[in-house]
């Protein structure tokens, strides 16, 4: 098997001829299949073209190794999946946002660059809260968002109130390695 190193580094222009050729050969042989794929989940061709190019803009972003015995497809259907995935999460907290803002009387309701920004914020939030294991991430939610008490949460999970705490240090180690660490 020969890997072959998906990268685009400019100044090595002797490696970047064989990538350049690899993902275009990807491009030319599965983005029509992957298309496909795309849609039978979505339902929607042009999301479906949209998270066709994303998976191939991220192989062009992130250099990875492909081996040469894998089939290709499995692999870009791989990427696909989780880019997927992170649209439906999208569409889930733009759906609850857009609820929340039909609940609020018309005059306070936020401007479109508002919104956006405030989706974009809740997006970033769950993918943050999505790196900690079930429970953790219960607790802090329940916490935060609900205002349990540390022996609420307790009797809700089926631990202690210790591990709750354990669970909100946790968590919130977490938040602020992600505020030292903004991406």
């Amino acid at each position: 098997m020969i890997p072959i190193y998906i990268s685009l580094d400019s100044h090595d222009m002797g490696a970047a001829a064989l990538p350049g050729q690899a993902i275009a050969d990807l491009y030319t042989g599965h983005q029509r299949w992957l298309r496909a794929w795309l849609q039978r989940r979505l339902g929607c061709t042009h999301q479906a073209a949209d998270l066709a190019h994303d998976t191939f803009v991220r192989l062009l972003a992130r250099p990875r190794e492909l081996d040469a015995g894998r089939d290709p497809r499995a692999y870009l259907s791989t990427i696909a999946h989780g880019l997927v995935v992170d649209h439906w999460r999208r569409q889930a907290i733009e759906r609850a946002w857009l609820e929340t803002l039909a609940a609020r009387p018309e005059l306070c309701a936020p401007s479109a660059e508002h919104c956006a920004s405030i989706v974009q914020t809740l997006t970033q939030v769950a993918a943050l809260l999505d790196q900690l294991p079930e429970k953790p991430r219960r607790a802090f939610i329940l916490a935060q968002l609900h205002g349990a008490t540390y022996a609420e949460i307790a009797a809700t999970l089926g631990v202690s109130e210790r591990m709750v705490k354990k669970y909100m240090a946790q968590a919130m180690l977490l938040c602020l390695m992600a505020d030292q660490n903004p991406a």
